[in-house]
């Protein structure tokens, strides 16, 4: 009785943790102009305790990650709590007192990361930093002339350059709302809206067991801004039914997993990856999301044709009567989903902030936890809901506190040492001046880091040392974030590490790298369509030239479709063969928008 006691106590804490982390990141929305160097420290200091002390498993390691926790804190409140006096030393650390907090917020930024994520975002960052301290004794044009290191300290710890820089502040203001705001909905009845939509929509469909999972994780994914997150929520419902009904193991977690990753890309929040791109480019967020869409759709239907053939190679089932919701629940559980994003929506498209739309959001999510389907108030089932959703949330924010923070660590160095601009200029010189064999390069990294690290950290990084030597090359700033983004999730799906193939697989107890296998083929359109965008600009100017983008991406759709004809059957022929051939014309060397353009 004394243990499920203390148990119950610790659980509250965490409750009340999460809950605080909740509270203050709405409070910086309503609240007006917080200066940077308040809200940041905050974000960091409210994530610590989730990672060093909540998945201890013994007193040794709970005693160490308090002590840690503590320190982070204090150092985070020192520079919230001082924001005045240090933003007047022009980032020149001074004192003694300075110089080990700058050291303490340092190493416990990488063991945060560590932590979440395991070693290689970490290792990078040390050698960035290592480069910052050391690189003025390498010869050559990638050495520099020597920072001081008060001055090299004090721009990544007390200016927003650094640590607390542009991206942090995305997490703090934008992902971390829409994480709570996928919490909230997920922690009610409006989580079950996701699948039974999808259900209704394709469940009584050849193969429709898969085509649910497309579905549904392209709805859910877009919020969770997590492949993996998706394919472990998602895929607890749709594996299950997919293996029900007979599915190959292979197929059914090849199907999930490519089906997950594709939630990242598509509109309208694209896992958060939207109003990353707003803030690194300046572009507004409905041409944002109004280029991103046909590409996505356009992901989505050549996994749609990979399933229908599939469906033909092995006779794939629709769900069965038994399987289905009733037209009733689908209608309430949609509802539920319905109110708090068309909200969100709304809010967005008639001029508010995207975290303030999304804070209303959250709010009238909340609301709906208060009731079930029987729309009958129950404290106990809504105390439940809101003791998962402030667990979910602590957890997820810092997680991906620790990622992003990391991350702004090496963007900081790359902008004090000047080595981004020297890595763009290594890039066009190794292309020769050439915008193929310089995609090539930044392809190649993308993937190469996104093995290594989460999407997001990928693509700001690639992003930060590629994007300017594509721009250079004539490439439109919208066309290279977005070539880059897509690039960085190939990962995913992509061995030797393929993050999402791994979760699905063991999901259903398969060999992954059959698993992969499908996937990669399933997953076609992640490889094609960013080389699509480069090859027909006019599929992402939907906002300005609609038409020609309509045009354009049904060029492209029935090129894909093409393609997965030719890539999944039952035996090679040459009527396959020439399906392969035909699409990569289409794709690849067809124009239709040129034909059709008044121009």
């Amino acid at each position: 009785m004394v243990l499920n006691m203390q148990i119950t106590k610790e659980n509250n804490v965490w409750i009340m943790l999460g809950a605080a982390c909740i509270i203050f990141h709405i409070w910086l929305i309503f609240s007006g102009l917080v200066p940077s160097l308040v809200a940041r420290p905050m974000h960091m200091a409210l994530a610590l305790p989730w990672i060093f002390i909540f998945p201890a498993q013994n007193f040794q390691q709970r005693m160490f990650g308090t002590g840690l926790t503590i320190i982070g804190i204090l150092c985070c409140l020192y520079i919230a709590l001082n924001e005045g006096p240090l933003s007047d030393q022009y980032g020149f650390i001074s004192g003694w007192h300075q110089l080990l907090i700058s050291c303490a917020l340092l190493g416990i930024t990488i063991e945060m990361a560590r932590r979440a994520i395991g070693w290689p975002l970490p290792s990078i960052a040390i050698l960035f930093l290592l480069y910052g301290l050391f690189g003025d004794y390498i010869p050559g044009e990638f050495g520099h002339a020597g920072i001081p290191i008060n001055s090299f300290l004090g721009t990544l710890i007390i200016t927003e350059g650094g640590l607390w820089g542009k991206l942090t502040g995305v997490s703090v203001s934008i992902v971390a709302i829409f994480v709570i705001f996928g919490a909230v909905l997920n922690a009610g009845e409006a989580g079950k809206g996701f699948m039974n939509i999808a259900v209704a929509a394709a469940g009584r469909l050849k193969g429709g067991g898969a085509k649910v999972s497309v579905l549904a994780s392209a709805l859910f994914g877009s919020i969770s801004g997590s492949a993996s997150a998706n394919v472990a929520s998602t895929g607890m419902v749709t594996l299950p039914a997919m293996e029900k009904l007979g599915y190959p193991k292979r197929v059914a977690a090849a199907v999930e997993a490519v089906a997950s990753t594709g939630g990242q890309i598509m509109p309208p929040l694209m896992g958060a990856g939207a109003f990353v791109m707003v803030e690194l480019t300046g572009i507004p967020y409905e041409h944002i999301i109004l280029a991103a869409l046909l590409p996505a759709i356009l992901y989505f239907w050549t996994v749609w044709v990979g399933v229908n053939q599939y469906a033909e190679k092995y006779d794939l089932k629709p769900y069965s009567e038994d399987m289905q919701p009733s037209r009733n629940v689908i209608i309430k559980t949609t509802l539920f989903f319905l109110v708090p994003f068309s909200i969100l929506l709304v809010f967005m498209f008639i001029g508010f902030t995207p975290q303030y739309a999304a804070a209303l959001a959250i709010l009238s999510a909340a609301l709906l936890l208060l009731i079930g389907l029987d729309f009958k108030f129950d404290w106990q089932r809504a105390k439940s809901r809101f003791s998962d959703a402030a667990l979910f949330s602590g957890r997820q924010v810092a997680m991906i506190a620790s990622i992003i923070l990391c991350a702004s660590l090496i963007v900081g160095v790359l902008g004090i040492t000047g080595l981004g601009i020297k890595i763009t200029s290594s890039i066009i010189s190794i292309a020769g001046d050439n915008l193929w064999p310089a995609l090539l390069l930044t392809a190649i990294a993308c993937i190469v880091l996104g093995m290594e690290v989460p999407t997001t950290a990928a693509y700001v990084i690639c992003v930060s040392v590629a994007g300017p030597a594509l721009i250079d090359l004539g490439l439109e700033p919208l066309i290279v974030h977005l070539f880059i983004f897509w690039f960085a999730l190939l990962s995913t799906i992509t061995p030797p590490v393929c993050g999402g193939v791994f979760i699905a697989a063991s999901m259903v107890n398969e060999n992954w790298l059959k698993v992969a296998a499908s996937a990669m083929v399933l997953g076609l359109g992640l490889y094609i369509v960013p080389l699509a965008m480069v090859m027909h600009p006019s599929l992402i100017q939907l906002s300005s030239t609609p038409f020609l983008s309509l045009m354009t991406g049904l060029q492209l759709a029935l090129g894909l479709l093409l393609l997965g004809k030719g890539l999944i059957g039952k035996k090679w022929s040459v009527i396959r063969i020439g399906y392969i051939i035909s699409a990569l014309v289409i794709i690849f060397v067809f124009d239709l928008a040129s034909l059709v353009s008044p121009n």
